[in-house]
């Protein structure tokens, strides 16, 4: 007769996390300074520990076990043996169940208790003290996932940069108060998926979605004593699960279904990614994962000082990019998000931080090394939010060329264009045709440009022209949103720039409230903002580079002035479907400035402006011109009070080529903006072969105007105050037709 088979298999140390074969499941957990790794099995429940199982095997500083008696959607979690010496960086306690860093899933929420602490909160030596309690009581649980799917020949969309327009969403917001889907489905993954949400973003003209993030997260204790939660998510806790809040059935295969569907649809899937810091939060944080499992290898100490963190991130505690298993744990994520889950790309918070070594930011660091060779990242979207919070941390055009980046430059010079700042003329000109002087002589393309108006934090486009102040009361007890880097302790940061800190003419968002501050009845003060808006978009739409417009924006949501609403799961945030006559007009009129956008190579360049003759052209590729119809002179651009600029862009001097490497050719474009408050003349350019110009768009008024609205060239043109006019000829390319 036969010995009975041992329920513990020695097994092995890759993969990490936990890994079903069909057969078992095997278990792996690094820790390089641990003594002694236990695993913990849970019934459905997770109420109940029904076994707790010694790791039999450590490999290369890896824990490991094989169980063949276990299946998926196993519970699970590990306590982890070792000093607790928080001078010397570590913080080991093994009465604190913790979460696998690896884990595909996670079960439960988490319920604050003290007992998720590592030290005994209250005693006077704070996290030099060591807490005995239990934490189980309360703490999520991970989760072993059978990740099967059927994909039905899904294959990503690869959609070029050049052609790319993104929209930045929150998966909840998005569809909370969608009255077209089901109530249970509402606010989750599966809503991405439906029909009435594909076809709007269809009919909209967008072609990738960045999701803010949706690795699971943690909810911050302060927060939720105040009735309010991390929102937004950059609080994340587990790299490889999706937030399980945002799921109607299972989130893996939900989120799936819904990267599915939209790419059937042409439409790409982007995430907001949080690797720089965890939700563990500083020194006195609490105990849940990478703090209890190897502190001093997961988190960037002060080298002084072991007991804190360095914190280049505002949120406590910044990851050790500079360890090699931190390193393999982004990548494996990443990796696991293309290959498992396919998605398309990913926006990095905070990248500087990424990218910073001993100290310094490194554009050649071993994070972007990795990246730029590996055959599978190395071949989707990277987007940088180019600034941490740490000294040397601003750092707009200085990534390696594969990446593309958030451009708080052209977003600050456009505000401030619109607002009728007079000295921006020249700068707004770089920013229109792709900032070349941030991208062009790192030998990149002005698709390395993301554009962008608005973002997450900060206001939105319709509160961005109705308040001068931020309006966060809602908030924990007011602290602010200042898009130019005011940190919110323990919420998400707010965009970092190099100006931190400058309030430019009493704004330091660069809004303006047309007259009135938020809601009022003024007809006047309503129609100039309905103007601002429909400037900021064509604005956006007609700049070269990669447009990103944040959801809801297209039909002027507000967040009642609250510029920083990371806190806010409500309608303060979540977007109302329910529109009136003013939010229909500007829906539609970004409907059309996007297809304008689609319909022309000339505003989808991949290469930039130069200024001069293309190949053995007689035109130039764009003209900048004066009200006078002349072009402008150095004492024009460098003229403090100027606030009226002209544009023609030609269309034979684009260098692009098609994908079968024909040469594009496009219609003429003229381009008239003007930020003054009242009217001014300009006059139509007299070009040789142009008898007149068609009026594309003048968003004096809410519609896009018919085509056969022309104008001969040399006559004089009225635009109107705070608007922009564009023209355009249709040019018979058979003619040849040149200025």
């Amino acid at each position: 007769m036969s010995e009975k088979q041992p329920r513990v298999w020695p097994g092995e140390p890759q993969p990490l996390g936990a890994t079903w074969d069909g057969n078992g499941v095997n278990f792996a957990l690094f820790s390089e300074h641990a003594e002694r790794v236990e695993l913990c099995l849970f019934d459905p429940s997770g109420k109940q520990e029904i076994e707790r199982i010694v790791m039999p095997e450590r490999t290369g500083l890896v824990w490991h076990a094989y169980l063949p008696h276990v299946r998926p959607e196993l519970l699970y979690g590990y306590r982890v043996h070792g000093p607790y010496a928080p001078k010397d960086g570590h913080r080991f306690n093994p009465n604190k169940l913790l979460l696998d860093p690896y884990t595909k899933a996670i079960s439960g929420g988490l319920q604050w208790s003290d007992a998720m602490f590592g030290y005994r909160i209250g005693d006077k030596k704070e996290d030099l003290s060591f807490d005995d309690r239990d934490s189980v009581e309360g703490m999520f649980h991970s989760r072993v996932i059978d990740g099967s799917f059927d994909w039905e020949g899904d294959t990503p969309p690869a959609i070029p940069w050049h052609e790319t327009v993104l929209y930045e969403l929150h998966v909840k917001g998005f569809t909370r108060l969608r009255s077209d889907l089901p109530q249970y489905v509402r606010g989750t993954y599966a809503a991405l998926g439906t029909e009435p949400v594909i076809d709007y973003l269809k009919r909209l003209g967008i072609t990738a979605v960045e999701l803010l993030p949706i690795h699971a997260y943690v909810n911050d204790r302060h927060l939720e004593d105040q009735g309010l939660t991390n929102y937004w998510g950059y609080n994340s806790i587990g790299f490889f699960a999706p937030e399980p809040e945002y799921a109607s059935s299972d989130p893996v295969t939900e989120f799936k279904a819904a990267v599915k569907a939209l790419h059937a649809a042409g439409i790409e899937v982007i995430l907001d990614v949080v690797y720089n810091h965890t939700g563990e939060g500083n020194h006195l944080g609490p105990t849940l994962c990478f703090r209890g499992i190897d502190n001093r290898s997961y988190y960037r100490l002060v080298p002084e000082d072991q007991r804190h963190y360095m914190d280049y991130t505002g949120t406590g505690n910044t990851l050790d990019m500079g360890h090699p298993q931190v390193l393999q744990l982004i990548m494996d994520s990443l990796r696991y998000w293309v290959q498992e889950m396919h998605v398309d790309g990913f926006r990095f918070d905070l990248t500087a931080t990424l990218g910073r070594e001993e100290h310094d930011f490194d554009r050649y660091g071993a994070f972007f090394d990795i990246i730029q060779q590996d055959p599978v990242l190395s071949r989707v979207k990277l987007i940088a939010e180019p600034w941490d919070l740490g000294e040397g941390g601003y750092q707009v055009g200085n990534f390696p060329p594969l990446w593309s980046e958030w451009n708080d430059r052209y977003r600050d010079t456009v505000r401030d264009y619109w607002r009728g700042k007079g000295d921006v003329i020249a700068e707004l000109a770089t920013r229109l045709t792709g900032s070349a002087d941030l991208f062009y002589s790192k030998g990149r393309s002005p698709c390395s440009s993301i554009n962008f108006i608005t973002a997450h934090d900060g206001f939105t486009l319709h509160d961005l022209v109705s308040y001068n102040q931020e309006h966060n009361l809602a908030n924990e007890p007011n602290q602010g949103g200042d898009e130019e880097g005011e940190e919110i302790e323990e919420g998400e940061e707010t965009e970092e720039g190099e100006e931190k800190g400058e309030e430019s003419e009493g704004h330091g968002n660069r809004s303006w409230n047309c007259g009135a501050e938020g809601p009022c009845d003024d007809p006047e003060v309503l129609a100039l903002r309905e103007r601002q808006k429909r400037n900021f978009l064509a604005t956006l739409f007609l700049s070269t580079g990669v447009p990103m417009l944040v959801a809801g924006d297209e039909f002027g949501r507000s967040q009642q002035g609250n510029s920083n609403p990371y806190c806010q799961d409500n309608e303060i945030s979540w977007l109302n479907w329910e529109l009136g006559e003013e939010g229909t007009q500007l829906l539609e009129f970004t409907r059309q400035l996007i297809h304008i956008r689609k319909s022309h190579p000339a505003f989808r360049r991949c290469h930039f402006f130069h200024g001069q003759p293309v190949d053995d052209a007689d035109t130039r590729d764009i003209y900048w011109l004066n009200p006078d119809g002349g072009e402008m002179t150095k004492e024009e651009w460098d003229t403090t009070f100027a606030r009226a600029l002209g544009a023609l862009v030609t269309g034979t001097g684009l260098p692009d080529v098609d994908r079968q490497g024909e040469r594009l050719e496009d219609d003429d474009f003229l381009l008239f903006l003007n930020a003054h408050h009242d009217d001014v003349a300009f006059t139509i350019p007299e070009i040789a072969g142009i008898a007149s110009w068609n009026l594309l768009i003048n968003t004096f008024i809410p519609d896009i105007p018919a085509s056969s609205q022309s104008w001969v060239s040399g006559s004089e043109c009225a635009v109107g105050g705070h608007s922009l006019m564009l023209f355009h000829h249709r040019r018979d390319v058979n003619q040849g037709e040149k200025t």
